[in-house]
């Protein structure tokens, strides 16, 4: 397709989401899947106006999906109200540490005993896929007032985090490849890339966002007030957290999930501590029953426990939150990378991509690694067992296992290897499109 062509079918099909926007909220059809669709109408399966070779093309797809990425982690952070509340962090940290290992172990041994890969690859293939989303989580919508409210705070929280903790997983299947350095019984694995690189990432994130959040609260509320333009500082924020965590071999993905959430929780903290402002605030609804907001998919109430621990920032007079100011920039953003990732993830697929091998799969990660390993990190938890399930349902994969495959690649994946993990990271991430987004609204609305 010419250059031409490429700006007329997007824009006809910015276009037709735009206009059919309130019909698509009825429908059981996800933009991802409508981007979807289209990807594979135009693309080698059907009428091969174009084709895109992710092996080709990797060192671009691995920057595309990284940016793409690193804006969902910030929006997913700025948006959760009620963070503050240590309690409700447990599941989420299980998800992203237990359940993250037992999906990976699950997945490396099905592609060890059942696809034949080497140790190294099916470990590597386990790290690609364990991770849940958060660009394409975003799709996961409530359609009733008040419905799981955990749920949205619980799965927004996972894929915040795991996006950061597979990595460590993959440079373990790396390292067993021969390609990345684990040290004598793998003591440099468990002390630098696992141990430094997480809490060092959690670290400087949680420090650069309070720290920017003191700073904005007081430019704005001093007396001179300075008018501040939130989409660079939260763009800035990203940048400079992740670009520091490069620098100290930390995960960056980590940090910029935690440095929104620091921003948000110190905004709100600090909104609680101005007179001016308290006086004037509304605390979250306590009874869990609140609506989400219709733009805020991954926004949730607090329970009774965090009462006055969440703020609505709606008084004129108070300095405006910077977590606020830059969402709408960071959610339109989202929104086109998923149109740019998800027609790409289309002019990939072939009809040979989809083999017994990678459809197996697929439906082996969907019904039984993740419940499995969700369900038993969860054993314990006064959650109701619908919300369970539904938890240990909704593990979209997607624009993250892009990036984990791409990254693979450049890092001297042998061609032999990374066509097959390739392949199956695709068909993966397309049902996972498809099939989560089919059923969010039988099994929620």
């Amino acid at each position: 397709m010419s250059t031409a062509q490429w700006f007329v079918f997007v824009g006809m099909l910015l276009l037709l989401v735009g206009l059919a926007s309130s019909h698509l909220q009825r429908s059981p059809l996800t933009p991802a899947i409508i981007y979807l669709l289209f990807g594979v109408l135009l693309g080698p399966s059907v009428l091969n106006w174009y084709h895109f070779n992710p092996l080709q093309e990797s060192a671009l797809l691995e920057l595309l999906t990284e940016v793409a990425v690193l804006i969902s982690l910030f929006s997913a952070g700025v948006k959760l109200r009620g963070a503050a509340v240590p309690r409700r962090w447990r599941a989420p940290i299980l998800l992203a540490t237990v359940s993250m290992a037992l999906t990976v172990a699950l997945v490396a041994g099905f592609g060890w005993f059942i696809l034949g890969l080497p140790l190294g690859a099916a470990i590597l293939l386990g790290a690609i896929l364990a991770p849940t989303d958060s660009v394409l989580a975003g799709d996961i919508q409530l359609a009733q007032p008040g419905d799981h409210p955990r749920l949205r705070f619980t799965l927004a929280c996972e894929a915040g985090m795991n996006d950061g903790s597979a990595f460590p997983f993959v440079m373990l299947g790396l390292g067993l490849l021969g390609l990345h350095e684990l040290g004598d019984s793998m003591l440099t694995w468990l002390l630098v890339d696992v141990v430094w690189a997480t809490v060092g990432g959690i670290a400087i994130g949680v420090v650069a966002g309070t720290l920017l959040g003191m700073l904005c609260w007081k430019l704005r509320s001093g007396p001179n007030k300075y008018d501040l333009m939130d989409d660079f500082i939260g763009l800035g924020l990203i940048g400079f957290v992740y670009g520091v965590c490069l620098l100290l071999h930390a995960w960056g993905f980590l940090a910029v999930f935690f440095a929104a959430v620091a921003l948000r929780v110190t905004e709100e903290r600090l909104a609680r501590e101005t007179p001016t402002f308290s006086a004037e605030m509304s605390v979250a609804d306590t009874s869990f029953d609140k609506t989400p907001s219709s733009n805020d998919p991954v926004a949730t109430v607090v329970p009774p426990v965090a009462r006055a621990s969440s703020v609505e920032f709606d008084d004129d007079d108070a300095p405006q939150p910077v977590s606020e100011g830059s969402v709408i920039f960071k959610e339109h953003l989202e929104r086109l990378s998923v149109v740019l990732m998800v027609l790409l993830l289309g002019g990939t697929l072939f009809p040979d991509s989809w083999t017994f091998d990678a459809v197996g799969l697929a439906l082996f990660i969907f019904f039984i690694a993740r419940p499995v390993s969700v369900l038993l990190c969860q054993f314990g938890n006064r959650a109701p067992w619908r919300t369970r399930w539904l938890t240990a349902w909704f593990g979209v994969r997607g624009i993250g296992s892009l990036y984990y495959l791409m990254f693979a690649i450049n890092h001297g994946l042998p061609e032999n290897l990374a066509l097959p993990l390739t392949q199956l990271t695709l068909i993966v991430v397309a049902m996972s499109i498809v099939v989560h987004g089919i059923s969010v609204k039988p099994l929620i609305g």
